[in-house]
């Protein structure tokens, strides 16, 4: 009977043993795809700048790879990139954090858990759909208003991308709303304030960290967002701060030169791994530092 156990003991022993390893080399899949990505992007990039100065590539005010007179300056790109991603968030911050309150603050369960959901949807809303959407109608739209907008700009795509973004913004900021303690609300509503003032000088103060989080990841969205500025921004790599005329972002560049036209191993399509990499290491900062943050706030009240 009790050698039964203890080869029962030792099964179990060898199946956790297995289950173990199984789980660890399913983790591993993600870190070795990570670590191949990181390695193919450094080993074309560095094969790019042996040919092309860091120091060039950095402050170069042009970007024609594509011309007979060819500048690698990423400057126009990164411009591009950060001016539509700012206008999203010009959009989506705002709407976020409002919406993250009515639903944390003002929303019955019932009205919580049905508007959630739907909100959540635009997450599921293919990009491409926001790209066409942005071109064939809130271009026209905003044509109407401002008739000095160009057919491509970074403004159509920026506020759509905003909304697109919206989902991430709210729904984590309202997680983190959501988890403020019960007492400090009523300490402020003993202190005779209203449900706004608790609300605007109370919650949003205590969930600050969480709520700066979703708007770093909503930024990192925004970044490396492709389809929608590819559409509606137009291909016009060019150095302005101008919201209404083409530009083109980086990714956006790196789709162009995916289609196939460009010989591969050349200097041209060299710079799609330089491209990703300045992109890679701002997402990751980005993400970094949102981590960061989300832990700041778990720790405030654990």
């Amino acid at each position: 009977m009790h050698s039964q156990r203890r080869k029962a003991l030792k099964r179990a022993q060898t199946q956790e043993k297995r289950v173990r390893f199984l789980f660890l080399l399913f983790s591993l899949v993600s870190v070795f795809t990570t670590l191949g990505i990181i390695a193919v992007l450094l080993f074309e990039a560095v094969q790019f700048f042996a040919e092309v100065p860091i120091l060039k590539f950095l402050t170069d005010v042009q970007w024609t790879p594509l011309f007979y007179e060819k500048h690698f300056g990423i400057l126009p790109l990164l411009v591009g990139t950060l001016l539509v991603t700012l206008i999203a968030l010009l959009v989506a911050t705002p709407l976020g954090i409002l919406v993250a309150i009515f639903l944390s603050e003002y929303a019955p369960p019932r009205v919580r858990q049905v508007v959630k959901p739907i909100l959540e949807v635009l997450a599921g809303i293919p990009t491409v759909v926001y790209g066409y959407f942005a071109l064939l109608f809130v271009t026209p739209l905003l044509r109407r208003i401002i008739p000095s907008v160009a057919g491509f700009n970074a403004l159509s795509p920026g506020i759509v991308m905003g909304i697109m973004i919206l989902p991430i913004v709210s729904s984590l900021s309202e997680d983190a709303m959501h988890a403020v303690p019960q007492s400090l609300r009523e300490a402020g509503y003993a202190l005779g304030s209203t449900k706004f003032e608790v609300s605007v000088k109370v919650v949003f103060p205590a969930a600050f960290s969480g709520v700066t989080a979703s708007l770093i990841l909503g930024m990192s969205r925004a970044v490396g967002e492709t389809m929608l500025v590819a559409i509606a921004a137009g291909q016009m790599p060019q150095l302005t701060l101008n919201p209404l005329v083409p530009i083109q972002t980086m990714t956006a560049f790196i789709a162009q030169i995916s289609m196939g036209d460009t010989p591969t191993g050349s200097l041209e399509y060299k710079t799609i791994f330089a491209v990703g990499l300045v992109l890679f290491l701002i997402t990751f900062l980005l993400n970094l530092v949102a981590q960061k943050l989300r832990e700041r706030f778990r720790e405030r009240y654990q």
